[in-house]
């Protein structure tokens, strides 16, 4: 370890307590993508990085307004570097997934808490911590090496990650050469397991849809009219009932035609992890027993299958009391996960083809295309997994693991397809961390772990 990057490390750990307050001040704005009302939160959330972006010493620091007219990105470079120091893309996403259900959390969730070593808020982990965790690294690293940094940076932080990123795809496609890299840095999955450095090398693609089924004209009263008109509520729990069978397996035609099969070695890899699906279902899942496909391991269903779930059914009366109403339409949120090699274009079509042959007579369905990401798997073999794992050893003590993510991060399929940039996906999340759930946490100490392995693997990658 040089002189300098043990001086980074030595700023990060005196000044500890400060990111961490630093970071409660961003998370308690509440910087909402999906619901209008806080598209003047989600700005300030955006400005709040940009100002400690230039605070730190980074350069061109603005917010860029895309095409899409969704909430603006965050960039900022710092292009100085000596000799041939390679440049490195520095990824996050600042917009948070609504909190509700709101009497769930045991502190307010844009209110943030200390407890058991953990920082709880809404974005604590995804992504905001994460994101900090580099704007943090480089003010250790800026301030270690009086001003400069040990490799050249650009730094961009989207607003619309939580609603399928459509205005950092937009940008990375239209202007390309503003993000000219060598490798691209994302912070935004999680480790294996607690103290195992993990690196993700693969994820999982989305197709994000709605159904929509629609009967009568208006809203009929069901004592007159229960027997002749359709009753769409009916008609989509029809629908869905089709979509799989009772192992999980999809059964719309063609669906698993492309689905590549991990490696052997890969499997082998998988099998030698730390796992045990009794305590995966009674911590993580907490339901009566697992489902999904038999012939196929939990991290294999979790990683490596495509699913598809329904995620809400809004529509008819929900009110307390009783309200005998036949609604003139229903609506069911329905998403799918894909894997290599399938593509969002025709799975899309799959689907939609499919949901419309099965439609029940006397309604009209309408399936709409939300958003999507392809599915997408990394390589390994570049000197900055090399990097990465040298850094993350030397932090943990330990050996790092190669996983998938079952999730999807749309951004990482325009770093590697459109821009060519070999993606290094170095997150210090943990399983139990609440994504997306009341009392969403962030282990402080991975928080701090986080920081010091990034400022380490930018001073290698630096040479």
């Amino acid at each position: 370890m040089s002189e300098k990057t043990g001086a980074a490390i030595e700023f990060a750990r005196n000044n500890q307590q400060r990111f961490v307050e630093e970071l409660k001040a961003l998370l308690r704005i509440p910087s909402i993508s999906t619901l209008p009302e806080h598209a003047g939160d989600v700005r300030r959330a955006a400005e709040f990085i940009a100002s400690e972006l230039r605070r730190i010493g980074m350069e061109n620091v603005r917010l860029i307004e895309t095409a899409t007219k969704g909430h603006p990105l965050v960039y900022a470079d710092w292009l100085h570097a000596a000799g041939a120091a390679p440049t490195v893309l520095c990824y996050g996403h600042y917009d948070v997934q609504p909190a509700e259900p709101l009497d769930e959390w045991i502190s307010p969730p844009f209110e943030p808490a200390e407890r058991n070593g953990n920082l709880y808020a809404r974005g604590a982990v995804d992504d905001k911590g994460q994101m900090w965790m580099h704007v943090k690294a480089l003010e250790s690293l800026f301030t270690a090496y009086e001003g400069k940094l040990p490799v050249n940076v650009r730094v961009l932080v989207e607003g619309e990650e939580e609603v399928g990123g459509e205005g950092v795809a937009w940008f990375v496609r239209e202007h390309p050469e503003e993000l000219r890299a060598d490798v691209a840095l994302v912070s935004d999955t999680e480790m294996f397991a607690p103290d195992l450095p993990t690196i993700c090398v693969g994820l999982r693609g989305m197709i994000y849809t709605e159904i929509e089924v629609r009967g009568a004209s208006i809203d009929l009263h069901s004592g007159m009219y229960g027997g002749a008109a359709p009753n769409p509520f009916v008609a989509l729990a029809q629908i869905i009932s089709k979509l799989k069978d009772e192992n999980g397996r999809i059964q719309i035609p063609g669906f698993y035609d492309r689905v590549a099969s991990p490696s052997a070695e890969e499997l082998k890899a998988w099998k030698a992890l730390p796992f045990n699906e009794e305590h995966y279902r009674q911590t993580e899942v907490g339901s009566p027993e697992l489902t999904g496909e038999p012939d196929y391991s939990v991290l294999e269903r979790t990683w490596a299958r495509p699913t598809l779930d329904v995620h809400g059914m809004p529509g008819g009366f929900i009110g307390a009391g009783a309200k005998t109403v036949i609604p003139a339409k229903a609506v069911a949120k329905v998403s799918m996960r894909l894997v290599p090699d399938q593509t969002t274009d025709e799975a899309f079509a799959q689907y939609k083809a499919f949901v419309e042959s099965i439609a029940p007579r006397g309604v009209v369905v309408t399936v709409r295309l939300i958003h999507s990401a392809e599915p997408i798997v990394v390589s390994t073999d570049n000197s900055f997994i090399k990097a990465a794992v040298s850094a993350m050893h030397e932090v943990f003590g330990t050996d790092t693991v190669f996983v998938r993510g079952g999730g999807s991060i749309p951004i990482v399929g325009d770093f590697v397809r459109g821009l060519g940039l070999p993606t290094l996906m170095m997150g210090f999340g943990l399983p139990d961390d609440n994504l997306h759930a009341p009392n969403e946490k962030f282990h402080l100490a991975n928080f701090h772990r986080g920081i010091e392995s990034i400022v380490r693997f930018l001073s290698t990658a630096g040479g």
